[in-house]
């Protein structure tokens, strides 16, 4: 089977988002063939340069989302007029002029209005057939005229509020928003050659990602398939608290129609856990097309420490992850507080590197509440004993490996406001820890009941819970062999690929051959493509790999011609 493997930011850069999920799918399903169509997001993405990449990637091809030259195509008058009907189609459906909802799709169940869907993806698509017709969009995008056109929506009868509000800094925000997220149009990756020749596309994530599986899904019939671990809607409320009310509720309601639409036309919608699905069902998927597949989790880097339950102190409560506001160390560090005052002995390792600016900002502050907090046992040439708390980072030498962190505690402590597929937690449950977390995201999910939860931002729930488990050293170890067990049996890398592989196996039999097989002369050759097509059985010679890092403009090559030798001229008898 031929996969195309669609990405925005991720693999098979070496800084990618879901970099790993997706390495370890590729390398795990070796009897298929993938080739990736990945969408970077910056210069220094593309500088890092790539993963050392697995023999079954054929092809790779790439495209900027962070930058774009113009692509110097000058539309005819004819062409103008299609774009702005297009455009102004699009620009109706978002502003709610046309009485769609102004912040996301709803669900069947709430009432979609079929009509809005349709306006919406005719006017995606015929700016689809505009691109591929001209040679690309970028410049119209781009233009005063799309930013006018933009304007009169919102300022048309039956707007919504925020629309109708929308000030011209406003409009040059969203307008260049839906530039950078429309620029997959323009790519010429959907002919027979590129998107055209795989067996099926799929997308590792919404947004961007999900465009070039429904262009080829349009134009060329091939199936499709979307993976979300985090939606992109959740994505756009968490990440844009601050915008202006117009540009949050034209973005919100355009990802919102982008993810119906994905939804509606894929052949299965699998999500990371129930969180996420239930933010796919609110966005209009069908429940008949949704799974749920677990993110996989590599469980030999904490085999030794799961198998072995003794931690190296009984007292010491772990905190690992990213360094960010989201992960709330301060209720956590007034927790810690009150745990003190019962339990004297406990410390806390807080283990994990500061997520860019704001995260090393953030790391500050939490260094200095500790040294507030605990101003008596606080570290400096005056203090009386060592800070109970400390902040440290993987790879020293208390710390070697990421296991280390875990096998150095009693309790592995979650204090997250935000969360989407708690990973700190999987690796917990993998070296055999109990743990204390926050209810968010796919939390509860996750650890099942091997575990305690309490509230967010509740730092006397918290404290309770972790000195409740540090007074009874058999309820851990009853719970973390448990939770050890839930996570060997749904979280690793195993489960993850079978589902998949099972998944595409389901696609793609539901799916007609599409492509035309040649004999040497040229002419089609019916039945060449026998049902053992998709057996992972070679019965030619392969073709030899191509992996390209070229962008927009590849060669178009040839259909496909048979390869398999004539058969022999039947005895003279037999005829």
């Amino acid at each position: 089977m031929r996969i195309g493997l669609l990405t925005e930011g991720g693999y098979p850069y070496v800084s990618g988002d879901a970099r790993l999920w997706c390495d370890r799918l590729v390398r795990g399903l070796g009897q298929h063939e993938f080739d990736v169509y990945a969408l970077s997001r910056s210069q220094h993405q593309e500088d890092e340069g790539w993963i050392p990449l697995p023999p079954n990637v054929r092809r790779v091809r790439t495209a900027p989302l962070w930058a774009v030259e113009d692509d110097e195509v000058i539309l005819g008058r004819r062409a103008r007029r299609r774009f702005t009907e297009c455009f102004g189609e699009l620009a109706t459906v978002l502003s709610g002029a046309s009485g769609g909802a102004p912040t996301a799709a709803k669900g069947p169940s709430e009432g979609t209005s079929t009509p809005e869907a349709d306006r919406f993806a005719n006017a995606l698509y015929g700016l689809a057939e505009l691109a591929r017709e001209e040679g690309g969009l970028v410049g119209a995008l781009r233009s005063e005229t799309a930013v006018r056109t933009l304007e009169r929506a919102c300022r048309a009868p039956g707007a919504h509020r925020a629309a109708r509000e929308a000030r011209v800094p406003d409009l040059l925000a969203v307008a260049a928003h839906l530039e950078r997220v429309l620029r997959p149009l323009s790519l010429d990756w959907y002919e027979d050659a590129g998107l055209g020749a795989v067996d099926l596309c799929h997308a590792a994530s919404g947004g961007p990602a999900v465009l070039p599986g429904l262009l080829a899904r349009h134009f060329t019939g091939v199936p499709l398939l979307v993976t979300e671990y985090g939606v992109r809607l959740r994505t756009h409320f968490l990440t844009a608290p601050d915008a202006p009310p117009a540009v949050r509720s034209l973005l919100a309601a355009f990802h919102g129609r982008l993810a119906a639409e994905a939804y509606a036309r894929a052949e299965v919608v699998t999500s990371g856990n129930t969180h996420a699905r239930r933010w796919q069902e609110r966005c209009g998927a069908d429940r008949e097309k949704l799974r749920t597949v677990y993110p996989g989790m590599d469980a030999r880097p904490f085999a030794e420490v799961g198998e072995s339950p003794e931690c190296a102190d009984p007292d010491t409560l772990v905190w690992v992850g990213r360094v960010e506001p989201g992960k709330d160390l301060v209720s956590l560090l007034h927790a810690f507080a009150e745990i003190r005052k019962r339990q004297p002995k406990t410390r806390l390792r807080i283990v994990g590197t500061p997520a860019g600016s704001e995260g090393t900002a953030y790391l500050g502050h939490c260094r200095t509440l500790a040294a507030q907090l605990f101003p008596d046992e606080a570290e400096g040439p005056h203090a009386d004993g060592d800070n109970p708390v400390s902040f440290e980072e993987i790879g020293g030498p208390e710390l070697p490996a990421l296991a280390d962190a875990y096998a150095s505690g009693a309790v592995t402590v979650l204090s997250s406001v935000i969360e989407g597929f708690p990973i700190s937690l999987v690796e917990a449950m993998l070296c055999g820890r109990v743990t204390v977390s926050t209810d968010v995201g796919a939390v509860v999910e996750v650890i099942g009941g091997t575990g305690l939860v309490v509230p967010p931002r509740n730092p006397r729930a918290l404290a309770e819970a972790c000195v409740a488990l540090l007074r009874d050293p058999e309820r851990r170890a009853r719970l973390g062999a448990a939770a050890r067990a839930r996570a060997l049996e749904l979280f690793t890398v195993e489960q993850n690929i079978e589902a998949f592989h099972g998944i595409y196996l389901e696609i793609v039999s539901r799916a007609p051959i599409r492509r035309v097989v040649l004999d040497e002369a040229g002419a089609p050759l019916p039945f060449a493509v026998p049902a053992e097509d998709h057996v992972p059985i070679r019965w030619a010679a392969p073709s030899p790999s191509l992996v390209t890092r070229d962008g927009p403009g590849w060669a178009t090559g040839r259909p496909v011609r048979a390869t398999t030798p004539a058969p022999a001229p039947a005895p003279e008898g037999a005829r």
